[in-house]
């Protein structure tokens, strides 16, 4: 077993990258939160998939909140190559709203970056955004907070093995 497993279930998000019709969506679930003022996330990124290439191509990319309901593009996303896949998907593109790398219309949220920084890790490049816009549905984030009980929010588990967070709060006192 990989001793990363061990941080195991992680949340899965979709990362969009390219314009136009090299547009491509990758499964990843090595993606963080590094900073609150000005936002900034990190994603961790293959030097061998495809968007590697046009993450440093175009210098920006959008992290996209799928639900359980996306579990097979999701799979299909992580599992294949190249923007031709997304014909296999029910994934719709559409405009984001400050950068050109569109956003995923069936999503939860789209978070919108602009590469501020890309160091190499082995055969992973760790991509550091700016954030710099963002949309979400409204009923997955009431207010802007997450809504586990009515948005089946995605977790990664083992190799092909997802789950979802129980639809109970508990709060500390």
């Amino acid at each position: 077993m990989a001793m990363y497993h061990l941080l195991y279930p992680l949340r899965t998000y979709l990362i969009v990258s390219g314009h136009g019709e090299e547009a491509d969506v990758m499964a990843a679930d090595w993606v963080t939160v590094l900073y609150h003022k000005p936002t900034m996330v990190g994603v961790a990124v293959s030097t061998r998939r495809y968007t590697h290439r046009l993450i440093s191509k175009y210098g920006e990319f959008v992290i996209s909140v799928p639900s359980l309901e996306m579990l097979p593009d999701v799979w299909i996303a992580g599992t294949k190559s190249g923007p031709a896949k997304l014909e296999e998907t029910g994934i719709t593109l559409i405009p984001s709203t400050k950068i050109k790398t569109p956003s995923i219309k069936e999503a939860l949220a789209n978070i919108e970056c602009r590469v501020v920084d890309a160091r190499d890790y082995g055969d992973h490049t760790w991509f550091v955004g700016e954030v710099v816009g963002a949309s979400y549905r409204e009923e997955a984030f009431p207010g802007g907070i997450p809504d586990i009980r009515k948005a089946n929010f995605l977790a990664h588990s083992a190799w092909t093995e997802f789950v979802t967070f129980e639809k109970r709060v508990h709060k500390s006192e």
